[in-house]
């Protein structure tokens, strides 16, 4: 199948308790774009990411990967496709050391202990945590834990990266390590985020959610450009585009 194609069809989902999260949420990624999800708090950017790998079902429309339809059975197949980064690494990481974190996955998919071994090495040089193998993630900074929760992904070789929040609570440096390092990627990559300015940087296309449905949908630069858009779906430009405080000049 064509893998790295992520597609939603008139999405909808309600939580248990009666809240619409998506209502009506269509898309179409093809292979290697970057495409950067945002909206407010509310908007529905976690809940439409967990439609992704199958952790939320829709209540109605449906979520395919290539050409196989995110269901109960395809699952399998579904997750060996797209890995799936969390906001908070802490929900990821529960494994002694962090050589055995990112093994994990592997192991499970029945991988020789070869494969793995090289594997691991592969997806700890990668996010430059190589240093770090055989340290307990527990003990780890927040731009290592993050760091670590990504080659833990990495390690099963999806196709299509899926992460929310990927830059939240770094510091400066974490975060331009976390930027360099998505640039990267040649995978489809699906970015929830509130960090508009690394849409800016990492993403070729956004796409605006409010109050659960798709609010824009375009390039990152046309998009943020649009200030009554902004303003209608509680946002503010990211601040390379915004005027200088001292001189007023800007984007």
């Amino acid at each position: 199948m064509s893998h790295h194609l992520v597609e939603a069809r008139d999405l909808y989902y309600a939580y248990p308790d009666g809240t619409a999260a998506l209502r009506g949420v269509s898309f179409r990624f093809t292979h290697g774009e970057s495409v950067g999800v945002v909206g407010a708090n509310g908007a529905g950017k976690s809940t439409l990411l967990l439609h992704l790998n199958g952790c939320l079902s829709p209540g109605r429309g449906a979520v395919r990967i290539g050409d196989v339809q995110v269901t109960r059975k395809t699952l399998p197949d579904v997750r060996r496709t797209v890995g799936m980064v969390f906001q908070d690494p802490d929900d990821q990481l529960f494994m002694p050391s962090v050589r055995e974190e990112v093994a994990f996955g592997p192991l499970n998919a029945g991988l020789a202990p070869e494969e793995v071994e090289d594997r691991v090495s592969k997806a700890l040089e990668t996010v430059d945590a190589s240093h770090l193998a055989d340290r307990p993630p527990f003990r780890l900074s927040g731009g290592e834990k993050r760091a670590v929760a990504i080659a833990s992904v990495l390690s099963l070789e999806p196709d299509v990266l899926v992460m929310d929040e990927p830059t939240a609570n770094l510091d400066p440096h974490a975060r331009r390590k976390t930027i360099d390092l998505l640039r990267s990627f040649h995978h489809t990559r699906v970015i929830a985020t509130h960090d508009l300015d690394l849409v800016l940087d990492v993403c070729t296309r956004a796409l605006v959610l409010h109050h659960g449905q798709v609010a824009a949908d375009g390039s990152p630069a046309d998009v943020f450009r649009d200030e009554a858009l902004l303003a209608a779906c509680h946002l503010e430009k990211p601040l390379r585009m915004q005027a200088c405080p001292v001189c007023g000049t800007g984007d």
